[in-house]
């Protein structure tokens, strides 16, 4: 059954504050009161409707993001000294409302430069045109082979595995050996188990929506949706309600052991003493999330969107998407934190699905799912 709040509330920017001295999970990682407050200070924060006073000659530059974009205090002030521009920055929603809104306002862009685009909308975002493909920047090897449409203007900046998690804590105590793979989870002993996440609300949903297409191929995955609602599944509307609200791992009186989330969520779910995690990602059945960036057609101040691009792929702040946005960074020589070392590894072998079949099929397979699903 799907479960949607009586009345829309727009998704907060950031996480909810620390409930203790670890930080809690955001949409994606794990971004804490620390980090909004970074975000603010840093980027001088301006909603803008336009480009904020960009131009040619204009040393301000304006970033459209989705509402998870975060980077610390310091590294937001590095721009500055390392580019010569002010960074400008607004939100426009999640990766879908991102894109839609980049597309409806191409001939008045919002900025000059955007990030936060991900592969289940990369191709509509190139096919539309809002994308300048002539202002390419140089990739580390690593992050070439997640190019999309041979377009190394859209540059790929980090990645994250969207997958189940389960509360291991719960099946401990019950005695119930858990669940590792798509097809275990639509066990009869695991009914009513599962807190899912609408894909037509929420682009961690599509991601995992994307997770059962590519596992169950395009004739199959509408039957796997099928059973896990008869067998109880909750499917709700956003990360945060499945998460916070309905997972019981999280911590917060939540009843539904398994649910969608990310690799890396495990990192953050740490006993007292750091040497184990309460929850535990289910990697078989990963779908890997990749954001980019690029300068939008027709900006005021291309020149500023692509230093932009450029210091997205710096070591410094290459380094620093882990413990901000908690994705892993593009450039694989970037250090990275123990913790999402330890325990939020990436799949060894993700689901795939090409962002040309995303593009092509998207709207196709949300109408399956929601007649599956009887949403």
């Amino acid at each position: 059954m799907i479960h949607h709040p009586a009345h829309s509330i727009p998704p907060a920017p950031h996480a909810r504050p620390a409930r203790s001295a670890r930080p809690a999970l955001s949409r994606r990682g794990l971004l804490g009161a620390a980090g909004a407050g970074a975000a603010m200070l840093g980027l001088g924060l301006a909603a803008c409707s336009g480009s904020g006073g960009s131009g040619a000659g204009s040393k301000k530059v304006t970033v459209v993001t989705h509402d998870s974009f975060s980077l610390s205090e310091d590294v937001l002030a590095s721009f500055s000294s390392e580019t010569g521009y002010e960074l400008v920055h607004t939100t426009s929603g999640d990766a879908g409302a991102l894109v839609n809104k980049l597309v409806l306002t191409k001939d008045a862009p919002l900025g000059d430069a955007v990030f936060g685009i991900d592969n289940t909308y990369a191709s509509r975002a190139l096919e539309q045109g809002i994308i300048d493909t002539t202002t390419a920047v140089t990739l580390p090897a690593s992050a070439k082979p997640y190019i999309v449409e041979d377009t190394p203007a859209l540059a790929p900046i980090d990645m994250g595995d969207v997958c189940l998690n389960i509360d291991t804590a719960y099946f401990s105590s019950k005695g119930l050996t858990p669940p590792a793979t798509f097809e275990d989870v639509a066990k009869p002993e695991y009914a009513g188990l599962l807190v899912a996440i609408d894909p037509s609300t929420s682009s961690t949903g599509m991601a995992w929506l994307l997770a059962t297409v590519g596992h169950f191929g395009a004739e199959g995955f509408a039957d796997y949706w099928k059973s896990l609602v008869a067998g109880g599944a909750r499917i709700d509307a956003g990360w945060e309600e499945a998460y916070y609200t309905n997972f019981s791992g999280a911590g917060e009186g939540g009843t539904y052991p398994i649910v969608v989330s990310y690799a890396s969520s495990p990192a953050y779910t740490l006993s007292d003493d750091g040497a184990s995690s309460t929850t535990s990602a289910l990697l078989d059945t990963a779908f890997r999330q990749v954001e980019f960036a690029g300068v939008l057609a027709g900006a005021a101040n291309p020149k500023g969107g692509r230093a932009f691009v450029e210091w997205m792929l710096t070591r410094t702040v290459q380094e620093d998407i882990p413990g901000q946005m908690y994705m892993y960074p593009v450039d694989d020589g970037a250090a990275l934190p123990t913790e999402i070392t330890s325990f939020g590894p990436l799949a060894k072998a993700p689901v795939e699905v090409t962002p040309a079949d995303i593009t092509a099929n998207r709207e196709t397979w949300l109408e399956q799912w929601t007649k599956a699903v009887g949403a």
